[in-house]
């Protein structure tokens, strides 16, 4: 029996759309950055970018648990001497739904130039509309 290994321009890649109304926030992303890398297909390889694109939809309206809204820490540093700046998870998603979102589903795809990429196919939108109807994109149900 021969191992098979996808190439690039073997690949075929649809598009889903994923409503995040009440979701939880990690089973969300575990279950995106899986569609992501493309483990959810048989012709799966670990060095080929083998995923989906994946549009969210309703970020704002994703179900997180009251205690982890002023638990949760988020740091950034800007660079310069004392710039560790922090925010938590409560100030994150009334400023910015949306990179809550896609901070949960990077910690989760590999940490390399092939993660990068993959990352590169989200796209996230706060609310129902999205401009890729072109794409004639798929609805998958969490």
């Amino acid at each position: 029996m021969k191992t098979i290994t996808a190439k690039k321009n073997e690949v075929e890649q649809k598009w889903l759309v994923v409503d995040a109304t009440d979701v939880s926030l990690g089973r969300m992303s575990a279950r995106i950055s899986r569609i992501l890398q493309g483990k959810h297909k048989p012709i799966y390889t670990p060095h080929v970018d083998t995923g989906d694109f994946v549009i969210v939809i309703n970020c704002k309206k994703v179900g997180i648990q009251k205690k982890k809204l002023t638990q949760k820490i988020y740091h950034r540093y800007t660079g310069h001497i004392g710039g560790l700046r922090e925010a938590n998870l409560q100030e994150m998603f009334d400023r910015h739904p949306d990179d809550v979102i896609r901070l949960a589903v990077r910690g989760m795809l590999p940490k390399t130039k092939l993660g990068r990429q993959m990352l590169t196919k989200l796209k996230i939108y706060p609310g129902p509309e999205h401009p890729h109807e072109a794409q004639q994109p798929e609805t998958l149900k969490l």
